[in-house]
């Protein structure tokens, strides 16, 4: 189940960021939001998860994009509670903030495809742009419950559904095998 290739990418480096830059529980253990060298190398590594190679990220768009994260983390949140109206409100205030405009854009020998940067112009400006764009296009279509927070004991990171019955409860498969194992031993106990 895909919404469109370039939306896939950027829903992708919108759960990079919340599951990078986000404190909480990741896989049964506190997660600390990273700093300094970290929150940098994180915040990177969360933009490329969209399958470019882009430039290192600063301290301070490190900085920004952490904040990016937290208000994206919000939409998730909504959404896995069963507030798709606080989601909403959430992605229109990104929306609004960052003075998000389409635009045909054709770059690194790709065709032509939609981007969504304001006038802003910096790094985390244009990625809240991009993320709340396409979480709104989510939204606003049936699939829109197809991003959710884990529901492992001791887990809170994000995910995006793309399976095709919609049934995915988990951030990663460590996650499922850690509730499955629970199960397990509970049975035989």
């Amino acid at each position: 189940m895909n919404f469109n290739s370039h939306t896939d990418g950027v829903v992708a480096v919108a759960v990079g960021l919340v599951n990078a830059l986000t404190a909480g529980e990741a896989r049964g253990r506190p997660h600390l939001a990273p700093g300094g060298e970290e929150q940098a190398a994180a915040a990177t590594q969360a933009l490329r998860i969209g399958g470019r190679h882009y430039a290192e990220v600063t301290a301070e768009e490190a900085a920004e994009l952490t904040d990016v994260a937290a208000a994206l983390r919000v939409v998730f949140e909504s959404v896995a509670r069963g507030d798709a109206d606080e989601a909403a409100r959430q992605v229109n205030t990104l929306l609004k903030e960052t003075d998000a405009r389409p635009h045909l854009d054709r770059h690194d020998g790709e065709p032509w495809h939609l981007h969504f940067h304001g006038t802003g112009g910096t790094r985390a400006g244009d990625w809240a742009a991009s993320c709340a764009t396409a979480l709104a296009v989510v939204l606003g279509g049936d699939l829109f419950d197809r991003l959710g927070v884990c529901t492992a004991p001791h887990c809170d990171r994000v995910y995006v559904d793309v399976s095709r019955n919609g049934t995915r409860r988990f951030c990663s498969t460590a996650c499922q095998n850690r509730v499955k194992t629970a199960a397990f031993r509970a049975r035989n106990t």
